[in-house]
């Protein structure tokens, strides 16, 4: 599976989002994802398994209890992609920056 193809799902998007603060248990990602999108605890055990056999997660054992991480290597392949398009929101950046500095300048003469 494509990363597009896992990222491109809300739920998977979002646990990956709850992962980026810091590990967490299966349990506490699936009440948020049920309370946040009326999903099954099944239904969100199926996208932790679609994160976890894609690399994007990785889950380790401790008694019981089942804690998940996020993994960085999935997301720095799709950050390699998108480095292609970043110019393009760099050079609308600088140019929004040079008219606040001119509308900034321009203000100042005024008063």
């Amino acid at each position: 599976m494509h990363a597009f193809d896992i990222l491109g799902d809300p739920v998977r998007r979002r646990i990956l989002e709850l992962l980026a603060d810091g590990e967490r248990t299966s349990g506490a990602i699936t009440d948020v994802i049920r309370a946040e999108f009326g999903i099954s605890q099944p239904a969100v055990s199926q996208h932790l398994r679609v994160l976890r056999d894609s690399g994007f997660a990785s889950v380790r054992a401790e008694g019981a209890r089942r804690f998940y991480a996020v993994e960085p290597e999935p997301l720095s392949e799709v950050d390699a992609w998108l480095d292609r398009f970043r110019r393009l929101w760099e050079q609308r950046l600088d140019a929004l920056g040079t008219e606040l500095a001119r509308g900034k300048r321009a203000k100042g003469r005024k008063t």
